[in-house]
């Protein structure tokens, strides 16, 4: 008994402890059927784990497919929302008889202060005499290299003053190329050119500018419509022509307020008379041709009572006196060509300020045909009181 416990308690210690209480309690058959079920639970976990690790990821690929619809459309609604509205965005004012005024920046001095603190530093660490010259070397140069960074800068910036100050005094001075180089160099309207538009100035006296803008409506305009289904996917749809032409119109009047925001900030005009142009099909030759197809007259002072943040850019446009209708436009689904307003329309608006010398010429003018009319009717009453021979 005491051998066969003993060889009990060696077995023990030479298989492993699970195996040794499985063999004690139930013998072989029940060590085997209890190892198997617990291999079989622990099947059971792993394959439920896996199928678990696969429903996540499925939902997480799901979810990525949703944000990433999601995504699209909303980059899609803000593009359309950045071409609607135009209008809105306006640069600096420039006040021309401050530039004009303003005081050079003061030149850069050049100042010894790593110089200095190194030598500082030196007197109070006898140690460190060996390497002082070459310390103080080091600082003056530090030194020199700062002084010669802001004297680029410096360099840099007066260039810049004495060019906006200069052109300041042009302006002041109505010189009609100065108009030209700050909208071309100084304007934002470089933005309109991004979004499809191309722009051409012409200064016609001191009050009155005008701009001739070509508007690329088939590439400005997204040809589809998309948004999100109650899935989360993404549904993409040719837009209607009548949409097409609304979100056409409301681009091109906006693009015309926002050149007279930024004309009007930039130069001391009082008009400006702006046309759009759009490639239309030319039914006598078969092709597009670029045709005008609004025309407007936009005062200053009008211009500057209107909200621009809350406005809808085609009404607004009832506010000038203009010339062609794009509401007729998108019934008939073809943009009609027009015959643009010109600058002798703008005396006829009676919306710009009558300069002195028009003033009198136009008074020389009546006061001719009035002595005209004067001395006919004088002829005619002499010959009716001419006594009958």
């Amino acid at each position: 008994m005491n051998v066969k416990f003993g060889r009990d308690w060696s077995l023990s210690r030479l298989c492993p402890v699970p195996w040794v209480i499985s063999l004690v309690a139930v013998g072989r058959t029940g060590t085997v059927r209890s190892y198997e079920a617990a291999l079989r639970r622990e099947v059971r976990q792993s394959q439920k784990r896996q199928r678990e690790l696969e429903r996540l990821s499925k939902e997480q690929a799901k979810l990525s497919a949703q944000e990433q619809a999601r995504l699209e459309v909303e980059t899609y609604e803000n593009a359309l929302e950045v071409l609607l509205s135009v209008q809105k965005e306006q640069g600096p004012i420039w006040d021309w008889v401050q530039i004009a005024s303003s005081l050079p920046i003061p030149c850069p001095q050049r100042h010894s202060y790593h110089e200095l603190r190194t030598l500082q530093t030196i007197s109070v660490s006898p140690g460190r005499k060996i390497s002082a010259d070459a310390e103080i070397e080091d600082a003056k140069m530090k030194d020199q290299g700062i002084f010669d960074q802001q004297l680029q800068s410096y360099t840099t910036e007066m260039a810049e003053w004495k060019r906006l100050k200069d052109l300041a005094d042009r302006i002041l001075s109505r010189e009609h190329k100065a108009y030209i180089e700050a909208l071309v160099e100084n304007s934002p309207l470089r933005e309109l050119s991004s979004l499809g538009s191309m722009l051409h100035f012409t200064i016609h006296d001191d009050e009155v500018i005008e701009c001739e803008m070509k508007v690329n409506g088939t590439q400005a305009i997204p040809a589809e419509v998309k948004s999100l289904t109650s899935t989360g996917k993404v549904s993409t749809k040719a837009m209607p022509k009548a949409r097409f032409h609304e979100i056409y119109q409301d681009y091109v009047c906006g693009c015309m307020l926002r050149v007279a925001r930024e004309v009007f900030a930039m130069l001391p005009m009082e008009t400006l008379l702006v046309t759009a142009s759009a490639d239309l099909l030319d039914s006598r030759i078969g092709r597009m041709e670029d045709k005008p197809v609004l025309s407007a007259i936009m005062p200053r002072n009008v211009l500057a009572q209107l909200d621009f943040e809350r406005l809808d850019p085609s009404d607004a446009l009832e506010n000038f006196q203009r010339r062609g209708d794009f509401k007729a436009s998108r019934k008939a689904g073809a943009f009609q060509a027009i015959i643009p307003l010109n600058p002798k329309d703008i005396l006829r608006s009676g919306v710009e300020k009558v300069r002195l010398v028009d003033l009198m010429a136009e008074l020389e003018k009546m006061r001719a045909e009035f002595g005209s009319k004067t001395a006919e009717l004088k002829d005619r009453n002499e010959t009716l009181l001419q006594p009958i021979s």
